[in-house]
C-alpha cells in the first residue's frame, strides 16, 4: 500500500480511537449518564472459547470456521424468510419446527477486535471451576422426579439461555433489553420470558441471607459515566448457560457488572464474579451490548404446560419397563 495511503488509513484510526475515548453519555432528567433504550447482544461469542481458538481475539479464519460451524449446526432453524403471499399451510399430524434463531450470526466485536469469548481473565477463556463448581454444572440436567425437578426455564421462571443472568447472557431469539431509569432505580426489561431486573440506586438494604431471588439482589451506584451493579443472593438452582458451557450460582456467589455507554450506539458491559465454592479464583469478562430497532412485543411462555403430566407418567412407565436386552452376538456357523 502506498505510503499516503497507510498514513490515511492511521489518522481514520486513529480519530475513531480518540472519539470513542473522548464520548460523554448523554444526562437524563435526573442528571445521569443515559442508558436507556433497547439494546442487544446476540452474536457468536459465548462465555467460554471454544477450542477453535488460540486466543481472546479471533483470526478472520477462525470466525469464518465458527460462523461455519454454527450454520451447519442450526441450519434448519436459520430460514426467517416469509412469503405472505402463500396460501395458509396444509393441515399435518405433527407441526413442524417453529423455532426460529434471530440473532447475529458473526462474533461479537469489543474494540473493534472479533471477541472469542466473554471471560477475558483467565487468559485461557475458561470458567476456573472447583470440584463442587464442575459437579453442579454437570447435575444442572433434566430431572424426572417431579414438578419442581424440571429446568427452570421449561417451568417459565427464567429465560432460556440465561439473557436474564446476572450476568445477561446472549441467546438464540429475543434477545432484546430495554433500559428504562429514574433517579432510585434503574430497570432493564428482558424480552426473554419476559423478565424484569430492577436495580436500586439509593434503597441499599439487603435482604436477609435466606431471601434467595432467582436474579440475585442487585443494588448500584454510579462511577462517573459508569453504572456499577453489585448482586448477591444468588438462588442455588439458577444455572447460568451458554452454548460453551454455563454454571451455577452459590448463596456465597457476588457479581459486579459495569455499564458504560461508549458511542451512541453502544454500551461495555463488564461483569466480574466470585464464588469460593464454584470457582478457585475470581474471573472478569466483558460484553457488547448494541442499540436495536424496537419495539419489544410480549414473550408468552407456557406456564400452565399440559405436557407436564405426559413427561413426568413417561418416566414413572420408564422406571417400571424391564431394561432392553443386551444385544447377543450371531452364533458362529458350525
Amino acid at each position: 500500500m502506498p505510503r499516503h495511503l497507510w498514513l490515511i488509513l492511521a489518522c481514520v484510526l486513529f480519530a475513531g480511537a480518540a472519539e470513542g475515548a473522548d464520548y460523554k453519555a448523554p444526562r437524563n432528567a435526573a442528571g445521569q449518564p443515559d442508558l436507556q433504550g433497547i439494546w442487544t447482544n446476540t452474536s457468536l461469542t459465548w462465555l467460554q472459547r471454544a477450542p477453535i481458538f488460540k486466543g481472546l481475539v479471533a483470526t478472520e479464519a477462525e470466525e469464518k470456521l465458527m460462523m461455519a460451524g454454527f450454520k451447519q449446526m442450526a441450519a434448519g432453524l436459520l430460514d426467517t424468510h416469509v412469503d405472505p403471499n402463500l396460501p395458509a399451510p396444509p393441515v399435518v399430524k405433527d407441526a413442524p419446527q417453529a423455532d426460529i434463531l434471530e440473532m447475529d450470526l458473526k462474533l461479537a466485536r469489543i474494540g473493534g477486535q472479533p471477541r472469542s469469548s466473554w471471560i477475558i481473565e483467565p487468559a485461557d477463556g475458561r470458567l476456573p471451576f472447583t470440584d463442587a463448581g464442575k459437579k453442579a454444572a454437570r447435575q444442572s440436567g433434566d430431572n424426572y422426579d417431579g414438578p419442581e425437578g424440571r429446568p427452570l426455564e421449561e417451568r417459565c421462571l427464567i429465560a432460556i439461555g440465561s439473557s436474564e443472568g446476572p450476568p445477561m447472557m446472549n441467546t438464540g431469539f429475543n434477545g432484546h433489553y430495554q433500559i428504562v431509569q429514574t433517579k432510585d432505580h434503574v430497570a432493564i426489561s428482558i424480552e426473554m420470558n419476559h423478565d424484569v431486573r430492577i436495580i436500586r440506586l439509593t434503597d441499599k438494604a439487603r435482604p436477609p441471607a435466606g431471601v434467595l431471588p432467582w436474579m440475585g439482589d442487585s443494588i448500584g451506584w454510579w462511577e462517573g459515566d459508569t453504572l456499577v451493579v453489585e448482586t448477591v443472593n444468588f438462588h442455588p438452582k439458577t444455572y447460568v448457560g451458554s452454548l460453551t458451557g454455563g454454571f451455577m450460582w452459590s448463596p456465597k456467589g457476588r457479581l459486579v457488572e459495569r455499564f458504560t455507554r461508549t458511542g451512541p450506539n453502544d454500551i461495555l458491559y463488564e461483569f466480574a464474579a466470585e464464588d469460593p465454592v464454584m470457582f478457585t479464583k475470581p474471573w472478569k469478562a466483558e460484553m457488547a451490548l448494541r442499540a436495536a430497532k424496537g419495539p419489544i412485543y410480549e414473550y408468552a411462555c407456557h406456564e400452565g404446560n399440559y405436557s407436564l403430566p405426559n413427561a413426568l407418567s413417561g418416566a414413572r412407565y420408564e422406571e417400571k419397563s424391564p431394561p432392553p436386552a443386551e444385544p447377543t452376538a450371531p452364533a458362529k456357523p458350525p
